[in-house]
């Protein structure tokens, strides 16, 4: 199996990566600054040449647009790791510039990545694209509020997935969206509830069984759904 995973320095992305990589896998790992990745790169230099770095920034379209032509075999699954959490504002403290690059990063940037692999996709038999997203993504869930930049980035991407399995359904391609829980991981905390290598095998062993009568749904890491 070929594995594509964004945002792989580090957290969720760097333990798909590992436990991938133990299993006899090979994954395009996408860093935003690969130089800065020395997790990643001591996983590949013991990988038997499974995983290779590329540098990929999602948020930039000639960064992607690079990141594509690099990849040059059949693609089983993609994994639209990369995100950022941005600032945690009220209503009236929020930074709307903040908001719009967490927007870009998170709901734009898996747009890009998909739409640059589509042909090495097509090529695989699986054609599975995986996004990671958040049950604070979530309308019907949020009763809490806050957090505007990323739960609207998040709810932006459960849209995009859901658009995305309607126009890719009919060629074969299962497109979900999942919630991770919440790791302990930089992004997530200390405080966090789940290990990141609790998280990251379970969403594997899901991707692993995913099938085409699951195309559009928001899945949970634990099992079963998620409401839009």
């Amino acid at each position: 199996m070929r594995w594509v995973i964004t945002g792989a320095n580090r957290g969720i992305g760097l333990e798909l990566v590992r436990q991938l990589a133990a299993r006899g896998d090979t994954v395009e790992a996408g860093a935003r600054l690969p130089a800065e990745a020395s997790d990643l790169e001591a996983i590949a230099k013991v990988s038997d040449d499974r995983v290779h770095i590329h540098a990929c920034d999602v948020a930039n379209d000639a960064s992607v647009a690079e990141f594509g032509a690099a990849i040059t075999s059949p693609v089983d699954v993609l994994v639209n790791n990369a995100g950022v959490m941005g600032k945690m504002d009220s209503i009236a403290k929020l930074d709307l510039a903040d908001a719009t690059r967490t927007f870009d990063t998170n709901a734009l940037g898996p747009i890009r990545v998909t739409r640059a692999l589509l042909a090495r996709l097509e090529e695989a038999k699986t054609r599975k694209v995986v996004h990671i997203t958040s049950g604070m993504g979530s309308i019907a869930d949020n009763s809490s509020g806050g957090a505007y930049g990323y739960r609207m980035s998040k709810a932006a991407l459960n849209m995009a997935n859901k658009s995305m399995s309607v126009d890719l359904g009919g060629r074969g391609f299962t497109c979900v969206v999942m919630n991770p829980g919440w790791v302990k991981t930089d992004m997530g905390g200390a405080g966090a509830s789940t290990p990141v290598e609790e998280s990251a095998s379970k969403m594997i062993a899901i991707i692993d069984r995913l099938s085409a009568s699951q195309n559009g749904e928001f899945l949970n890491y634990r099992g079963g759904t998620l409401p839009y």
